[in-house]
């Protein structure tokens, strides 16, 4: 059985009680599920979700529950609305910004500090590409080009997270300053990663893809690509409950655009408020990905900012948390408009 949150709407003010309620204690409130069995689909008022038993309560309870936030050192990361990371390259061969702050620390912890200014909640370093074909880094090379910039962000204030598959890389990142692992591979492609992230306690981002030990791009299709990745991450998210890590520091992302097709991309856009019921924050990283060009005549990487905006606008109308992007301050700025919007109609 999965569950797709529906029928949202503004205020619960005109519902009786418990028609209508919070979805995963953010700014967003529905009032039915789609409910999905053995390939069927019908909808259901939540007042009568524990009429279809004790999987349908475990997931309901995980859709509605408030994420807890994180205390990292002196910040604290809110997930009760949805915020912003900022991605900060520094690889040569990065599908939209790759050599551009490369071997050069000033200038990218100069970049990653505009973000932050510019409303950024965490700055997203990485240093190792994964568009697909790219080559694979060395572990200390990787570490060597993110370890100085993150020193200075976490020096001067900034939340900084980590986006790397090693091991290794983690453990020098964390030892830098950085407060968040952010691992493509969802701690799959390195056999100490989990360990690391289990010692250090840490928050860590699990993103699906097909084949994670091989590859973020690897696959052969999916029969339906929303239950699949949400089965795969619920199962992942046990795996690394198992391994110490705690549940309320477990950030999931679906995935976009690693192993799957346009279709497949679309289909998951549509359906993110299911993400829920894994009971974690959710991470959406679309921005200036394959699928806004394909939508849009071909659109070369950079002139995707309509689009990448259009993408985190729909994420945070699904309740995402986390919305991970290269253009900080348009998306922030699209945020604030669209939360006035909602506290106006929250208000009357």
């Amino acid at each position: 059985m999965h569950l797709r949150p529906v029928h949202f709407l503004d205020a619960p003010f005109a519902y009786p009680d418990g028609a209508a309620v919070r979805l995963a204690g953010g700014l967003q409130w529905f009032a039915a599920y789609e409910v999905i069995e053995q390939g069927a689909k019908r909808v259901v008022p939540v007042a009568e979700i524990a009429t279809l038993g004790a999987r349908a309560a475990q997931i309901h309870a995980r859709v509605i529950a408030a994420r807890p936030p994180l205390t990292l050192g002196e910040r604290t990361l809110r997930f009760d609305q949805p915020v912003v990371a900022g991605i900060l390259n520094l690889t040569p061969d990065s599908f939209s910004d790759g050599g551009v702050h490369r071997d050069d620390v000033a200038a990218a912890t100069a970049a990653g500090m505009a973000m932050a200014g510019s409303g950024a909640a965490i700055v997203d370093v990485g240093g190792e590409s994964t568009r697909p074909g790219a080559a694979l880094v060395w572990e200390e090379d990787e570490a060597a080009r993110v370890v100085p910039v993150i020193e200075r962000l976490a020096a001067a204030g900034a939340l900084v997270s980590i986006d790397t598959r090693k091991a290794l890389v983690m453990e020098r990142a964390l030892g830098a300053g950085a407060a968040i692992v952010n691992d493509v591979s969802a701690l799959l492609w390195d056999k100490r990663a989990a360990e690391v992230v289990a010692r250090a306690g840490c928050p860590v981002i699990v993103m699906h893809s097909p084949d994670p030990a091989k590859g973020p791009h690897g696959g052969s299709g999916y029969r339906d690509v929303v239950t699949e990745v949400f089965d795969w991450l619920d199962a992942r998210v046990a795996a690394i409950v198992a391994a110490g890590i705690d549940r309320s520091r477990i950030i999931v992302d679906p995935g976009i655009g690693f192993g799957k097709s346009l279709q497949d991309n679309l289909a998951l856009l549509n359906a993110l408020a299911m993400f829920h019921g894994l009971g974690c924050p959710i991470m959406l990283g679309a921005s200036r990905k394959r699928l806004i060009g394909a939508l849009s005549n071909e659109a070369p990487v950079g002139e995707r900012l309509g689009g990448s905006v259009a993408l985190a606008l729909t994420g945070a109308a699904a309740g995402v948390q986390l919305l991970r992007v290269h253009d900080v301050a348009e998306t922030v700025q699209a945020l604030r408009v669209w939360r006035g919007l909602r506290d106006r109609a929250f208000v009357g």
